[in-house]
């Protein structure tokens, strides 16, 4: 079975803002002569139910009035149907085609197209319109750009902030090829919270994510935390890719010597025949003790299940954090005493 049809690209309408897409033939061109992996059927705990709410259309229309991109649609993300019925959309910014080709990934694949200059108003106005209190900005990998994106991500963080004083901002970032100053560059305008992805352990890198290192993406995420310790670092793991629960557990200490704040844990799905196969389906019961485990280590929120993706319930985590932290503080704690204090009022959060 080939992938062409579950691949192809239908041509898009120029958006009502007037933004014309480029039509592409296939979204992983890549791909298209690997072997086929063929895609299991999902047990039922992963199984959801089609987005057919009056409030995910008028989430749909908003995102596609302003001619954005989400990494919701782009990425095949089971939770679109809940979380746009909540109103939450996570843009994906700098265009719909990233330069890499990860085995796991459903973004096309290709040579991108120059970034949109009226992106970041775009964005703002859409984050203002759906009355967001925290919104999630993403990006595809752009290795063509010399700073990796890391100027955009500032101009739309900046134009939110000037639309949307009160609204909080969360970005899940590329790896910026590891480059100081791109980092620096987008801690400066202080996001709420900056989260980074290692998506998996690292003795998979070369098959799952041969265009990144694990090393660089984990100190980019210790960087973060070093140029400025008030911001909420955080990072997620796939699960279901052949890996083991020490490699688990491994990544996890990483995490917390780099001094991440949150984890998110989740199934991997596979989006076509042409990505990698899923090993096996973790259990819920798995999930829980991935999840036991990774507060005993000193995470301050962790998100493990098997629906768990970067941005579920993003704004959720983010209130639970900043309350506790704020608690801390008022108690006058000192550092490390603290970290502890914000761990307790989580509980199980």
């Amino acid at each position: 079975m080939s992938d062409e049809k579950t691949d192809e690209r239908p041509a898009s309408e120029a958006a009502s803002s007037g933004v014309v897409k480029r039509v592409r033939a296939f979204r992983h061109p890549e791909k298209r002569n690997r072997p086929d992996n063929p895609i299991q059927r999902k047990p039922d705990w992963i199984r959801v139910k089609a987005p057919v709410s009056r409030e995910y259309q008028a989430t749909r229309k908003i995102v596609e009035d302003h001619g954005l991109v989400t990494v919701c649609q782009e990425a095949g993300c089971p939770n679109i149907g809940e979380c746009w019925t909540k109103r939450h959309a996570t843009f994906m910014i700098m265009g719909e085609v990233c330069t890499r080709a990860c085995a796991f990934c459903n973004v096309s694949t290709g040579r991108p197209d120059a970034l949109d200059r009226e992106e970041p108003a775009r964005v703002a106005d859409a984050t203002a319109k759906l009355g967001l209190e925290h919104v999630v900005i993403t990006s595809v990998d752009r290795d063509d750009l010399a700073d990796g994106g890391a100027g955009h991500f500032v101009e739309v963080i900046e134009e939110i902030r000037r639309r949307s004083p009160g609204t909080t901002i969360e970005i899940l970032t590329p790896d910026f090829k590891g480059k100081q100053e791109a980092i620096e560059k987008v801690v400066a305008v202080k996001p709420d919270v900056f989260n980074h992805n290692l998506e998996t352990v690292p003795r998979l890198y070369p098959s799952i994510r041969p265009g990144a290192r694990y090393f660089t993406s984990l100190e980019l995420l210790h960087r973060v935390k070093r140029l400025d310790p008030t911001l909420f670092t955080k990072t997620g793991l796939m699960v279901g890719l052949g890996e083991s629960a020490e490699e688990v557990g491994q990544v996890m200490d990483d995490a917390r010597a780099a001094g991440i704040d949150f984890l998110t844990i989740g199934q991997y799905l596979q989006p076509t025949v042409k990505h990698a196969a899923i090993d096996r389906f973790v259990t819920p019961e798995e999930f829980d003790t991935y999840a036991r485990q990774a507060r005993a280590k000193g995470f301050l929120m962790v998100s493990s299940s098997p629906l768990t993706r970067s941005s579920y319930h993003a704004g959720e985590d983010f209130q639970k954090l900043r309350a506790a932290r704020e608690a801390a503080v008022a108690a006058g704690l000192d550092h490390g005493a603290r970290h502890r204090a914000e761990a307790d009022a989580l509980g199980a959060g």
